[in-house]
């Protein structure tokens, strides 16, 4: 998808992406991070893609130190616009670079709900790997939540599917998938009787080993893998969360 850049999804979904994914609960997920940061070494945690603090507010509550980066200003400002979400620093700028800014050293980098998976390349994701890796604490854990990639869904490599149907709207999803890039490449598509609207996504996934190799590039030790934020076993249905941590001689 020719010009779709790290901001390009936040600045054109700001205004309905929460209602879009309202249905997505964070209580888990917060009790689980904030299980994590009780494990590790203590010291302030970053968020990669901050979005609109669906997370990241909750979990700031808890009374982490919690820094974030998002690439949308447009993002940033929906959250900064919700109760709490105004008193936590947020870097704009591309998360692969893992910059919020200063010298500090984190205890914990995590990112959530897909979202390493705006990286588009292999290199961009190896970077950001390494990048996180040079910013943790020893002891330090980076936290991805991931999608099981599902490439039996696309029939000659293309999808359409239907999420959601009402009296004046319909909610779609159109995708091609390109096999050699580990990429998809698509739209929401919202018809309603005003019109119709275009979201652009584009993802490049990866596979629990690539990931693994990645860390192991970056110097990182696979250190937990659970099926959801309940630490349920991993199996193949479904995503993950993976938990890498950073030796503590490093």
């Amino acid at each position: 998808m020719q010009n779709h850049g790290p901001e390009t999804y936040g600045e054109l979904n700001a205004d309905v992406y929460d209602a879009w994914h309202a249905e997505l609960d964070p209580t888990e997920a917060v009790r689980s991070l904030a299980a994590l940061i009780e494990e590790g070494p203590a010291g302030p945690v970053l968020e990669l893609a901050v979005g609109t603090g669906r997370v990241t507010i909750p979990l700031a509550a808890t009374g982490v130190d919690l820094r974030g980066i998002d690439a949308s200003e447009a993002m940033v400002a929906r959250m900064r616009a919700k109760p709490g979400g105004e008193r936590i620093p947020v870097t704009i700028g591309d998360m692969a670079d893992v910059d919020p800014g200063g010298t500090d050293r984190f205890a914990m980098v995590f990112v959530v709900f897909s979202t390493f998976f705006f990286l588009l390349t292999q290199e961009e994701q190896v970077r950001c790997f390494g990048n996180v890796a040079r910013r943790l604490l020893p002891g330090g854990r980076f936290v991805l939540e991931c999608p099981m990639p599902d490439v039996g869904r696309y029939r000659r490599n293309q999808n359409l599917e239907v999420h959601r149907v009402d009296l004046d709207r319909v909610r779609l999803t159109a995708v091609r998938h390109d096999p050699v890039a580990q990429r998809f490449d698509g739209h929401h598509v919202l018809i309603g009787n005003d019109g119709i609207r275009l979201a652009p996504a584009s993802m490049r996934y990866a596979w629990p080993s690539e990931l693994d190799l990645m860390a192991r590039l970056a110097g990182l030790e696979r250190r937990y893998r659970w099926g959801g934020w309940g630490r349920e076993p991993f199996t193949a249905e479904g995503g993950h969360i993976s938990v890498y941590e950073k030796p503590a001689a490093s």
